[in-house]
């Protein structure tokens, strides 16, 4: 346990270090994620005029919760994955006693704990032209939230990293991301709540993992129903279901890797 804790501030630190060169980038990169503050302004203006079940509170409120989300979420793994299968930088990896994806997992704690300050100014930046979407959530709102925010971006990382080691077979894993990437786009709430959906629609997103990295949290936060417990539940089925795959890809990928000193 404590080699294992020094290892990981070790990775850490490093890979903080490392962060810190590309400040520029990493701005650039909280700023690109700014899409829920775009629909914020479209759906609080719609709310106006329609009947959604939600006020335009409500949905200022939403919005605000999906950028942190988004934020918090991000993935990156299968191009970094991708790139290092595709040109052999794989191979010295795996001459450390230890899995390589460790190496991916610090990188990404990293960069929030870098991003963090951007993310700071951009939250207070929207706060400030949007008002409404002030409010204090509930301290209990408040802990269910970074519990689920833990786990929506480990169950993220999973299916990203699972999806990633197809580049052992393919030289475009990442077009599998790129397709999936509409389902999350569409089903995980980034566009809507899931609220407005049809009955029908929202039923069977349900039991897809992708309302559950960004809606569930979502709504958790700012107040609004949802079954916490089938929440979790579904979390953690899919997780296991990924995590199972993912290991049994990467023992027949790394027979099948045959890259520079492989």
């Amino acid at each position: 346990m404590k080699r294992g804790i020094i290892i990981a501030k070790t990775f850490i630190s490093v890979y903080y270090a490392y962060m810190l060169e590309y400040r520029a980038e990493l701005f650039l990169w909280a700023l690109s994620g700014s899409l829920p503050l775009i629909m914020m302004g479209v759906w609080v203006k719609a709310s106006q005029g329609g009947q959604f079940g939600l006020a335009a509170n409500d949905f200022a409120h939403y919005f605000m919760a999906v950028f942190i989300i988004r934020q918090l979420t991000s993935v990156w793994v299968i191009w970094d994955f991708e790139k290092e299968v595709l040109q052999g930088q794989l191979s010295h990896r795996l001459l450390q006693p230890i899995d390589p994806v460790w190496h991916h997992v610090a990188s990404h704690i990293s960069e929030r704990i870098a991003r963090l300050p951007f993310i700071v100014v951009l939250v207070g930046l929207f706060c400030f032209l949007y008002p409404q979407a002030i409010w204090l959530p509930s301290l209990s709102n408040l802990l269910l939230f970074c519990v689920t925010v833990v786990m929506a971006f480990a169950l993220r990382f999973l299916m990203q990293y699972t999806y990633a080691l197809f580049a052992f077979w393919t030289e475009r894993a990442s077009a599998i991301e790129q397709f999936f990437f509409l389902l999350h786009l569409f089903l995980s709430g980034m566009i809507a709540p899931l609220d407005v959906f049809p009955d029908a629609v929202r039923e069977v997103a349900l039991w897809t993992p992708f309302p559950y990295m960004v809606n569930f949290p979502a709504s958790l936060l700012i107040g609004l129903p949802v079954d916490l417990g089938r929440g979790l539940l579904v979390m953690l089925g899919w997780g296991l279901i990924f995590f199972v795959w993912n290991r049994w890809l990467w023992r027949k990928g790394l027979k099948h890797y045959s890259g520079m000193g492989a």
